[in-house]
């Protein structure tokens, strides 16, 4: 599995590049900006993009789909539960002081345990809300792509609309907790982790939490 993050945004945003080697078919995991970044990149692995994937509908996550759907025709995914956020993007960026380019519409709309294929390559779809009503994580090829569910040493904010702490801890205890040790973790924001480093140390979700 190709794996490239670029922090993009105002809000340094891991947008991660998930591509096939066989294949050259990529999905690119939250582009909240800095399209041409993104694009340029794509180019210089040589990777043909066919998923754009929000892991949760924020603004600060989504602000580069139309940029990237119209250079590259790739199709946009979101679960079902995160829709309107898409079309509440801009809205919330305006309450930082910031911008954000309006979402197109979802081409597919994600459920808990879909499977999401990028070339030979296979991404589980693991529904974790508690940040947002439908954020979600990718698991595939011993990777997964947290969103804002899980980070190194912390979990996501649930203090913004539809944040609900107890049902986040409930999902990441459940869904990611569970997954094997040495499976590496790409936050949505800072630094990769270990599902086995986050078990020894997280205080809100490893084992001495």
């Amino acid at each position: 599995m190709i794996v490239e993050t670029l922090a993009v945004g105002p809000l340094q945003v891991n947008c991660f590049i998930v591509g096939c080697p066989s294949t050259k078919a990529a999905a690119v995991v939250d582009p909240g900006d800095d399209a041409e970044r993104i694009l340029n990149r794509l180019a210089k692995l040589g990777l043909e993009l066919k998923l754009i994937i929000n892991t949760h509908g924020h603004f600060d996550h989504i602000g580069g789909n139309r940029a990237v759907q119209a250079a590259t025709g790739a199709k946009l995914v979101i679960h079902a539960s995160d829709v309107p956020l898409l079309n509440l993007a801009a809205g919330h960026a305006a309450a930082y002081g910031l911008s954000c380019e309006s979402s197109p519409p979802a081409d597919q709309q994600l459920a808990d345990g879909d499977l999401l294929q990028v070339g030979e390559l296979e991404l589980k779809v693991l529904h974790t809300p508690g940040h947002t009503p439908g954020g979600v994580c990718l698991l595939g090829g011993g990777h997964l792509f947290s969103g804002d569910s899980l980070f190194a040493g912390s979990i996501g904010r649930t203090d913004l609309p539809g944040g609900d702490h107890d049902t986040l801890i409930k999902a990441v205890r459940s869904q990611l907790m569970t997954l094997p040790a040495d499976t590496v973790v790409h936050p949505g924001h800072g630094p990769d982790t270990t599902i086995g480093r986050e078990k020894r140390i997280n205080p809100f979700v490893g084992d001495r939490s």
